[in-house]
């Protein structure tokens, strides 16, 4: 067996390898990171000691390091608009893009060493690439779907605030009841919000940030509005029920717009996977007939 398979195999296995370990074993060790930052500053009741947070440098840490800046806050951005999934901090995924690019430039040489051939190294440079950007496109998809849910949530958020605002409520006081009994992404961004406000942050940075944070739109023209009436002095439940009206209009013109593009999305399939099967059944017989015809003259 030649000499380069076998290290293509090899090092295909040490990566699937590491990847697995990073996806199943590195649970205690980011655990225990947090236990130390929850830690760091307190004093034990034991001994009247500090108990210091204790680093641990590991694979993610390396990785971190050895990434640029700029690809880093790219990386943050996206895990940003898919809502920082609990299980995918910014080490793991750069680790994981690391070993995807180790396990996609083994199959690609696994490739070109079997075909050799000019066009297997473009399809070895695509299979790499795809394979470092997998977790990109899979934060990106991420991102977007929480984005729709978002909006989708978003107008019957806001006629319950405006029914517990025009009941006696405060507009925090109303948002903190709507979140703690609503469900999905928004009502967690909503308490996030309050939350900032608790320890201190200002509320017109906290309602800003909530709106750019989520990434939609609607939310962000709504904070805005709630922002301006604050500071103007306007009714917040005329505010809600404006707001929460022009969403109800814009989400049924959204969907007007999904069901007019479905003709068109429809097409393509139509004629590349339909039409040919009706022409194989239609034609097909008279096609057979024909061709016994011409051999029986023959």
């Amino acid at each position: 067996m030649p000499a380069v398979p076998v290290i293509g195999i090899a090092t295909l296995s040490v990566a699937i390898s590491m990847l697995a370990w990073i996806l199943i074993g590195t649970s205690g060790v980011h655990r225990h990171q947090m236990l130390g930052n929850l830690r760091r500053g307190l004093s034990d009741p034991a001994n009247g000691t500090v108990i210091a947070g204790r680093r641990r440098r590991g694979l993610g840490t390396l990785a971190v390091q050895w990434m640029p800046a700029q690809t880093r806050g790219y990386l943050d951005r996206l895990l940003a608009g898919a809502g920082r999934p609990p299980a995918w901090p910014v080490e793991r995924v750069i680790v994981v893009k690391f070993l995807l690019l180790v396990t996609g430039g083994v199959l690609a040489l696994l490739l070109v060493n079997a075909l050799r051939t000019p066009l297997s190294v473009g399809l070895a440079i695509f299979l790499t690439t795809l394979f470092f950007f997998i977790p990109d496109l899979r934060l990106y998809s991420q991102g977007i779907e929480r984005r729709q849910r978002i909006s989708l949530q978003l107008p019957d958020t806001l006629d319950q605030m405006s029914i517990a605002v025009e009941a006696g409520l405060g507009f925090d006081a109303a948002m903190i009841r709507v979140a703690r009994n609503g469900k999905g992404e928004l009502a967690a961004e909503m308490i996030r919000a309050m939350q900032d406000i608790q320890v201190g942050q200002p509320r017109r940075v906290a309602y800003t940030e909530l709106g750019e944070r989520c990434g939609v739109p609607e939310l962000r023209r709504f904070m805005r509005s709630i922002v301006q009436a604050e500071a103007y002095g306007l009714a917040l439940s005329d505010v809600l029920h404006t707001q929460a009206q022009e969403m109800r209009v814009q989400r049924r013109q959204r969907a007007e717009a999904k069901a007019m593009e479905i003709p068109v999305k429809v097409v393509f399939p139509l004629i590349l996977c339909i039409l040919p099967v009706i022409f194989i059944v239609l034609l097909g017989p008279a096609g057979i007939r024909i061709a016994e015809a011409f051999q029986g003259l023959g």
